[in-house]
């Protein structure tokens, strides 16, 4: 999976987690903080967001932040190549994040 279709499942899970919470764009932004224009083009794909952000919108949504990634259950079928390769995406940015955040405290 490359970049863009990452960025496709983070808009699609995105959406379909705040709709499952009954929440509008707006409400979101409002909860996580952020502007409503950063949930549209998050939902859109038309933007990546900051690590901070995806933090932001998880907490928001009380959710774990790698929910935004993985694949659904009743999604088409993916091989498990995929699911390694998007789990190891996954641990290769937080274990990047936590090392930043870590610099940061120790700074």
């Amino acid at each position: 999976m490359d970049a863009k279709g990452v960025q496709k499942r983070l808009s699609e899970n995105m959406r379909r987690i705040r709709k499952e919470k009954g929440m509008t764009q707006f409400a979101l932004a409002e909860k996580a903080n952020i502007s409503e224009a950063t949930i549209k083009s998050v939902e859109l794909c038309l933007n990546w967001p900051s690590e901070n952000t995806l933090a932001q919108l998880a907490n928001a949504l009380e959710i774990d932040i790698a929910k935004f990634f993985l694949p659904q259950a009743h999604s088409i079928e993916i091989k498990d190549e995929n699911q390694k390769e998007i789990k190891k995406i996954i641990a290769d940015n937080l274990k990047l994040y936590v090392e930043r955040v870590l610099e940061e405290f120790v700074s």
